[in-house]
């Protein structure tokens, strides 16, 4: 994954900003999947957020519908 300013493979700031909200729409995927399966394991709602570094209020709000 890129991190720099500078792209060195001649992405224009447009194709790189494509790419970087396709990241974020892939992750935000991967993410409820995870949730919704660490749910049906049992794990908390805290316990989840603590994985993932933010607050069990946060987690709940986000993935209510999840379970």
């Amino acid at each position: 994954m890129k991190t720099g300013i500078d792209s060195d493979d001649g992405d224009t700031p447009i194709e790189e900003l494509t790419r970087i909200a396709a990241l974020r729409r892939d992750i935000a995927r991967d993410e409820e999947v995870a949730v919704r399966r660490a749910r049906h394991a049992g794990l908390s709602w805290a316990e989840i957020g603590t994985l993932l570094g933010v607050s069990k209020q946060a987690m709940h709000k986000k993935y209510r519908k999840v379970g």
